[in-house]
């Protein structure tokens, strides 16, 4: 059955859930935009790598063990000439960065292969302080400086937003910036309780828009990945509070396996 969220399910935001969730949910952008736009353009997966140099303290926080060193059953010495050679001790060096992959997606004309538009779902290391972020958003000036249209889709509450002037408050936003209308950019705001909106992918100019019904992917991967069997076990990250809490959990409860 769909998400019981008539938009966003909040559910989805747990750190636990998400990643796993955003790659799934730009496949399915790729899978639902390819009849559209075929045969003029094609598009593409790409990765975002970001490097995070992780310190002693954050290598114990992801998981990552400290050097440790095993011993052997006998002490080890310095062999002799034509003796066996003793068994060593044993160590661990733990790696000093956290690679993390995310993915996004490039428009191509099929003939020149240049990028048209590039689509992204924004992750928490897009919003979150600090040299992922900052990698984030050089990458995004120089696309907003290009020809290149760009589409930014925001399902966190959680981080910091990607600039936009007069953005309004909102829970979610969606952002689609023609090149050709720049610096005006069209925004998608709302709530958690408003639905998914429907957007349109820009192409070259005098081609018609593609569209993403982006309720129709969340319920579709919704379903295909079972989340209802699990993420309810746990509240979402942000924690919602008051009237959006109740509201929440009372969607949540009519889920099959809560």
């Amino acid at each position: 059955m769909p998400s019981p969220f008539p938009g966003m399910n909040p559910y989805l935001e747990q750190p636990g859930v998400w990643h796993d969730f955003h790659q799934a949910f730009v496949i399915a952008i790729r899978a639902a935009i390819t009849p559209q736009i075929r045969p003029a353009y094609l598009a593409t997966v790409d990765d975002h790598i970001y490097i995070r140099e992780l310190s002693a303290e954050e290598q114990v926080l992801v998981g990552r063990p400290d050097v440790s060193v095993s011993k052997s059953p006998v002490a080890g010495v310095a062999p002799a000439a034509g003796t066996a050679v003793v068994a060593p001790a044993y160590g661990q060096i733990p790696p000093a960065v956290d690679p993390v992959h995310e993915s996004f997606i490039e428009i191509r004309d099929r003939e020149t292969r240049e990028v048209i538009t590039v689509i992204e779902l924004l992750s928490p290391t897009n919003k979150t302080p600090g040299s992922d972020r900052e990698q984030y958003l050089g990458k995004r000036k120089v696309l907003l400086a290009s020809n290149t249209h760009v589409v930014e889709i925001d399902l966190l509450r959680g981080g910091e937003r990607a600039p936009v002037r007069d953005m309004p408050v909102c829970d979610y936003i969606v952002m689609v910036s023609r090149s050709y209308e720049r610096p005006r950019v069209e925004l998608w705001p709302f709530g958690l309780s408003a639905p998914l909106p429907t957007i349109p992918v820009p192409l070259r100019l005098g081609d018609a828009d593609a569209t993403l019904d982006l309720k129709r992917l969340l319920d579709e991967q919704y379903d295909a990945a079972a989340y209802e069997d699990y993420i309810y076990r746990r509240r979402p990250v942000p924690p919602l509070v008051g009237a959006e809490r109740e509201w929440a959990e009372q969607l949540a409860s009519a889920a099959p396996n809560v």
